[in-house]
């Protein structure tokens, strides 16, 4: 694995897990050994973490949010600017990084750099856009006016399946907002957030006049989290996890009066309709189904298809899944790769023996030896033929699992499709509009993403993501997202000689 964007070493020395900017500090929490999921080997290892570090990096975060909300919005562009720029120079590598320590394949590696540089570019235009209101005043002689501005620290707690995107998504917007950052990666994939921090210290090199505290990184278990949470100097977290994690997250928040962003767990259905395209269909399923082993929160995990069309449909995913190439994802033509760890592999096992016993057939599943790195955990992809009734299908497993179940007319579909804790992202593929438009309707899907003939994963940055009811209501990266970073100010200016009341009120003294 390439090391120019981690610190250097020699065998057997230890990296800190804290950095501030372009000063990286000493550590004091307990030893990480970091592991590779592609093969088991050590990558590194590392010195975590205490809640006495965090707080340090907490108050240069304050710090330095003093200077950096004045900063013209334009001017936190330019930073922004050049973090996409140097993002780009590095794109290969940090894509390494990610393969190595998360086990994606390479062509999904590149692509969620590339998902950090677009969110840069999002930022920059955004940050000559973050406009407020003029609202016409029933005084006469006065003017309302909203602004926007800058909230304060923002902490970010990001999961290993996106180890540097969702960090983009936060960070980026954030720094254009006039906030500053701390940032809690998952213990599973802390070296590529000190990648990420090695890009913004070479930006801040050549920009002096960025405060250092304005990023930081704590690398830690849950006390680390559980400090960045009950921090009253950070205004806003952003958590993204299990919905466990975010329910214990919020309520350590909500004691405080803090914000909450959260993108928790994700429990995703597609409706096939008898017009659908069963090409289409296929390629999206595949990919959705079983892109990144399983392990994304836009997973496709319930596949509701119509009965009429059924035995057509398995017929071509079994097909396809058979023949789906799973070896070490740094290898060409490989389309999985490994689980993150042994733990995720049990999660699996259990789902499908679960799912046997509530009346499910399994086709695949189970460990793949031959031809993978000794030391991953690499499993086929499984399809569950299984009754929307079973309680399984109402849980998220992080792996490759498909439940398929049918209905007879298209509400019967959309029940089952919400029928779930969980409201992340759905889609539905058919050819026949009114379907389509139902389905994206207010009486059709209940998530915060709802698609028409694509799959479930893959979302653009340009358009909010995040989801309802356990999924956490957050939304992050495109649209008006921007908002939960900052904070409104509503204005009444006064430019008559007069003192008139609202709602005609008489109190004259």
């Amino acid at each position: 694995m390439s090391q120019s964007l981690l610190p250097p070493r020699k065998p057997g020395d230890r990296i800190d897990g804290l950095a501030v900017g372009k000063r990286k500090l000493a550590a004091r929490g307990k030893s990480l050994i970091v592991r590779s999921p592609i093969d088991g080997t050590t990558l590194a290892e590392m010195r975590q973490a205490t809640v006495d570090d965090v707080n340090v990096v907490i108050a240069a975060a304050a710090e330095a949010f003093k200077q950096w909300r004045v900063v013209p919005a334009p001017k936190r562009g330019e930073f922004v600017r050049r973090i996409g720029n140097k993002l780009r120079e590095y794109k290969s590598e940090l894509a390494n990084v990610v393969s190595h320590e998360a086990g994606k394949i390479t062509a999904e590696a590149l692509g969620e750099v590339q998902e950090m540089i677009d969110v840069c570019d999002f930022a920059v235009g955004l940050s000559r856009q973050l406009y407020g209101l003029t609202i016409a005043s029933e005084r006469p002689g006065h003017r309302m006016m909203e602004q926007y501005h800058p909230l304060g620290p923002v902490g970010v707690i990001t999961a290993f399946n996106f180890p540097v995107a969702v960090w983009a998504w936060n960070a980026m917007l954030a720094l254009v907002c006039g906030d500053s950052v701390v940032w809690k990666p998952s213990e599973k994939t802390p070296l590529t957030a000190l990648a990420c921090q090695q890009v913004v210290a070479e930006v801040m090199r050549e920009m002096p006049d960025v405060p250092d505290g304005v990023c930081g990184v704590v690398i830690g278990g849950r006390d680390v989290g559980e400090a960045l949470a009950a921090s009253e100097k950070l205004p806003l977290i952003s958590a993204t996890g299990s919905t466990r994690m975010g329910r214990a997250v919020s309520e350590i928040v909500a004691r405080r009066l803090g914000r909450c962003l959260l993108e928790l767990g994700g429990n995703n259905g597609m409706i096939l309709t008898p017009t659908a395209d069963l090409d289409l269909a296929t390629r999206a399923i595949t990919f959705a189904a079983a892109g990144t082993a399983g392990q994304r929160c836009t997973t496709l995990r319930r596949l509701i298809v119509h009965e009429s069309i059924k035995p057509e449909v398995m017929r071509r995913l079994r097909t396809v899944f058979d023949r789906l190439k799973i070896g070490d994802p740094r290898n060409d033509g490989v389309l999985l790769g490994p689980l993150i760890d042994g733990a995720a592999g049990e999660s699996m096992d259990r789902a499908l023996a679960t799912a046997k016993q509530q009346g499910g057939i399994t086709h695949g599943g189970g460990r793949v030896t031959d031809g993978v790195p000794t030391g991953g955990v690499y499993v086929r992809p499984a399809i569950v033929e299984i009754s929307p009734e079973a309680a399984i299908t109402k849980e998220e497993t992080f792996a490759p699992i498909l439940y398929v179940m049918t209905y007879r007319d298209l509400d019967e579909a959309i029940a089952i499709q919400n029928d779930v804790p969980q409201g992340l992202s759905s889609a539905i593929f058919t050819g026949d509009v009114r379907e389509a438009e139902l389905f994206v309707s207010p009486a059709g899907s209940d998530c915060g993403i709802a698609n028409v003939n694509i799959g479930t994963s893959g979302a653009e940055i340009g358009g909010a993501f995040g989801g309802e009811k356990a999924t956490g209501g957050g939304r992050e990266s495109g649209s008006d997202a921007w908002k939960a970073y900052m904070r409104r100010a509503t204005n009444t200016i006064n430019y008559s000689k007069e003192l008139p009341l609202a709602q005609g009120i008489a109190f004259d003294v």
